[in-house]
Formats: structure tokens, C-alpha cells, sequence
């Protein structure tokens, strides 16, 4: 059985069939104009046009504003490296063991014999009220108690009364049992 919308009985069905364009634009249009009418000058609303377009087939270049990994891997490497060579003029002074041998302490860390370093955690405890500058360092020893390598570390901008840690690696006593201990520690 087939039945007619109300609509359809009361106007007829060709009626119907031209009422329909005429109330879907009615519809639209006032759709459009109840959604043209906002005020955009208030917060909290904003106009956008999207367009669709292809995705890129290789990832955008970064802009002059943003870094990438590589750029944060080779800054903080130069960084390293400034406070590395801060550390070893600090240390070229140093006579004996230096002032805050008391506040730095090693262990060395498990490794595999297949592993190409040997690798030691160092840390440094600030007991002053201020930052501070720690130039450390950690030789690697034998058991017969020779020097296998030398590293030395900068530590900078150690809280106050904080403890920091670094790691200080060896690749010339890797395949070696060695200890590591500290020879000498400096506040800069």
C-alpha cells in the first residue's frame, strides 16, 4: 500500500513536488542570514576559510621560527662542549684535588661486554645558597690501578642545595674492567 504525506493530500501532489525548491531555499536563506548575522567583533568568535588541498608528499621544511631535532641535538651538544672546555680551563689551575671534592660522588654503571664505552654516573650536591659552577674529573682505572682514560664534565648552573647528575663516558676503557673515581672537583 501507498500512502501520500499530508502535505501531498492537502496541496496535491504536483503542488508539492514545486513547494519543495521554493522551502528548501527559504530554509537556506534564512540559515544564511541568522548565521551572517553574528557579530564577529565579540571574543570568542572567529571567520575562517579551509581549503582542501592534496596532502604534501614530503614534510614541510621547517620555518625560520621553528627548530628542528637535529638543530636542538647540535645546540645542546655545542653547549656541552662550552661547558666541557669552561670545566677543563677551571681545572687547569687546580692543585691537589680542588674545594668540593666533598660534593661530588661516582658509580660506575653495569655494562655488556659487547658495549663500546664504559660509563660512570657522576653527581654533584650544591651545599651553598647560591648556583654554581662544578668542574669535575672522572679517570678510569684499572685494576692495578692505571688511568685508562680521563673525562671531564662541567657541571653548570647547579641549584642551591640540590643534587645534579651527568654521565661520563669512555670509549677508551670500554672491553676493560675499570672503576671510575673522581680526581678532581672545583667549584667555578
Amino acid at each position: 500500500m501507498n500512502r501520500t504525506s499530508p502535505v501531498r493530500r492537502a496541496l496535491g501532489g504536483r503542488a508539492a513536488r514545486s513547494l519543495t525548491p521554493a522551502v528548501l531555499a527559504a530554509v537556506l536563506v534564512a540559515g544564511a542570514a541568522a548565521c551572517g548575522s553574528s557579530d564577529t567583533s565579540s571574543p570568542g568568535t572567529a571567520r575562517s576559510t579551509r581549503t582542501l588541498s592534496a596532502a604534501p608528499s614530503a614534510s614541510p621544511s621547517p620555518t625560520p621560527g621553528e627548530r628542528s631535532q637535529a638543530d636542538f641535538a647540535a645546540s645542546v651538544s655545542a653547549e656541552e662542549e662550552r661547558s666541557r672546555q669552561k670545566a677543563e680551563a677551571t681545572l687547569k689551575g687546580v692543585e691537589g684535588k680542588g674545594d668540593a671534592i666533598d660534593d661530588v660522588s661516582v658509580s660506575g654503571l653495569p655494562v655488556e661486554p659487547s658495549e663500546r664505552f664504559r660509563s660512570a654516573l657522576v653527581r654533584v650536591t650544591n651545599r651553598t645558597d647560591e648556583e654554581a659552577f662544578y668542574a669535575v674529573r672522572v679517570e678510569f682505572v684499572d685494576a692495578s690501578d692505571k688511568v685508562l682514560d680521563s673525562v671531564v664534565l662541567g657541571f653548570s648552573d647547579a641549584p642551591p642545595n640540590r643534587t645534579v647528575s651527568e654521565h661520563a663516558s669512555s670509549r677508551k676503557a670500554a672491553g676493560v674492567k675499570t672503576f671510575p673515581r673522581i680526581a678532581q672537583a672545583q667549584r667555578g
